[in-house]
């Protein structure tokens, strides 16, 4: 027996910003965006473990990012137009200042930065990569982009003593 779904993600849940919002306006304090993730992430966490909470927000970061990728960006075949509408957008929105490293179109490898990012940067140190949504964001925004299923892991990250998030992207085999 299947529950009914409450909350089925869709873009629509984003709202009219401008009705619901006309004096505050879009914009928000990011110590707000961090209380809701690592509250929400915590809970998780000692429910389900570490481990099944990476994969939770994984899968999260990759909802988010198709999402995104079809309501912001929409079809695109170039890949430097597409760098450059991802290093604008991300800019303008907040979200982080992205580069691109490495990029091999042929064996479908990158590897991206992600400075002043939303997630951690400004954080203590952890010992440890935190930036799990983000990978399957950054999974996401590729595999649309190209078509092929992708695996990032964050291999560089603010709280493991970094001061830029970085990430290594590879196609998986079908």
């Amino acid at each position: 027996m299947t529950t009914a779904r409450k909350y089925q993600f869709s873009w629509n849940l984003l709202g009219d910003l401008a009705l619901g919002r006309p004096n505050l306006g879009p914009f928000t304090r990011l110590e707000v965006y961090r209380l809701m993730q690592y509250a929400l992430r915590d809970v998780i966490e000692q429910r389900y473990g570490a481990e099944e909470t990476d994969r939770l927000f994984y899968e999260a970061g990759k909802l988010a990012g198709q999402q995104f990728y079809a309501n912001v960006f929409g079809p695109m075949h170039d890949f430097d137009e597409f760098v450059r509408a991802m290093q604008v957008v991300l800019r303008e929105m907040g979200i982080g200042v992205l580069r691109v490293e490495e990029a091999n179109l042929d064996t479908r490898r990158f590897v991206l930065t992600v400075s002043e990012d939303l997630d951690c940067s400004g954080l203590p140190e952890l010992d440890t990569e935190i930036c799990v949504y983000d990978e399957g964001f950054i999974a996401a925004l590729l595999e649309s982009f190209t078509g092929a299923r992708f695996k990032v892991k964050e291999v560089d990250c603010w709280c493991s003593g970094d001061r830029t998030c970085r990430f290594t992207a590879e196609a998986v085999a079908e």
